[in-house]
């Protein structure tokens, strides 16, 4: 979508370089353009119940099966950086829901830290 540095360079979507040789952040056209080819990937990997779709050979397999296409829509529309969180953080969050769910069930309750204030 441009904002990648290796996009095309007629692109005119496409960063510029700082100073320092970084580039520029992408803004929020970009961003929302990655947020919504995130949105369509996790869907279809909702519909296919596919949760893992990095971290296992398995996975890897049948995302690139079922979803294929919305997959290459979000990693050429999201930093490489970002795609790699993006799909690790949705392995977390899940586990997260269960250990939650787990806790609940076995009558506990999920506390929110408390965190002390010097005086």
């Amino acid at each position: 979508m441009g904002w990648l540095p290796w996009g095309s360079s007629d692109d005119k979507s496409a960063p510029k370089k700082t100073k320092d040789g970084a580039f520029e952040a992408p803004n929020k056209t970009n961003r929302t353009k990655c947020y919504e080819a995130r949105d369509a990937f996790f869907e279809c990997l909702d519909r296919n119940q596919i949760l893992d779709s990095i971290n296992s050979r398995a996975g890897q397999v049948a995302t690139q099966q079922v979803c294929g296409p919305e997959d290459q829509v979000f990693e050429k529309s999201c930093a490489h950086s970002w795609v790699e969180y993006f799909k690790k953080q949705r392995v977390v969050n899940y586990q997260k829901e269960q250990m939650v769910k787990k806790i609940e069930a076995e009558g506990g309750n999920i506390q929110p830290p408390h965190l002390s204030t010097r005086s």
